[in-house]
């Protein structure tokens, strides 16, 4: 059986939740809280030097960091991992997109909102990543107008990828109501069989 160690609130942590409910997928979750250093103890270090997570353990108790990475090893041979060449290579296309245009903006001002209630230090900082987290939303929602998911008709690791942080934008301070596109989208992941949300 896996072995994760995630908080649940945490998009990068809940994108692996929500695979593995999506595929049904038996698994013992470890829940770490971040605020409190415990991915900083040496304990932890050994299972991830890089002190983030979550972490998968693989079954041979190997581990596996970075959430896309643990979500394309675990949709292998799936049909949230497309086989074609070239529509793989459009799932990592969106997938490197979460985590350079999307997340640095949208997560982070969730993280200074929600979890550090906005403290007047980091007012400024919270206030630069709107423009940032709006372009990214503009982005997706210009493809979602295209097709129900981003890579086409069925949903794939790249709309749980963005859907994880997407969902709780509203945390970070946006508004999503200009984006209906996006939350027809928002509506269609829900609506999947073994649907799991972040507070369940």
């Amino acid at each position: 059986m896996y072995k994760v160690y995630g908080d649940i609130q945490s998009g990068n942590c809940y994108k692996i939740k929500l695979l593995m409910s999506f595929l049904e997928i038996e698994h013992e979750w470890v829940a770490v809280d971040i605020l409190s250093g415990e991915t900083h103890t040496d304990e932890f270090k050994k299972i991830n030097p890089n002190t983030r997570i979550p972490v998968l353990v693989l079954t041979d108790g190997s581990y596996l960091t970075e959430s896309n990475a643990i979500l394309n090893y675990l949709a292998e041979g799936t049909d949230f991992l497309p086989s074609d060449r070239y529509q793989r290579a459009l799932v990592l296309q969106w997938q490197f997109f979460e985590q350079y245009s999307h997340e640095p903006y949208i997560a982070t001002a969730r993280f200074i909102r929600k979890y550090l209630g906005l403290p007047k230090d980091r007012e400024a900082e919270y206030q630069a990543k709107q423009a940032g987290g709006h372009k990214a939303l503009s982005v997706m929602e210009t493809q979602l107008r295209q097709s129900p998911f981003l890579i086409g008709d069925v949903p794939t690791i790249a709309d749980i990828s963005l859907y994880a942080y997407t969902h709780v934008s509203h945390e970070g301070g946006f508004d999503l109501d200009n984006y209906p596109s996006i939350q027809k989208w928002l509506l269609a992941i829900e609506q999947q069989r073994n649907y799991l949300g972040m507070n369940a």
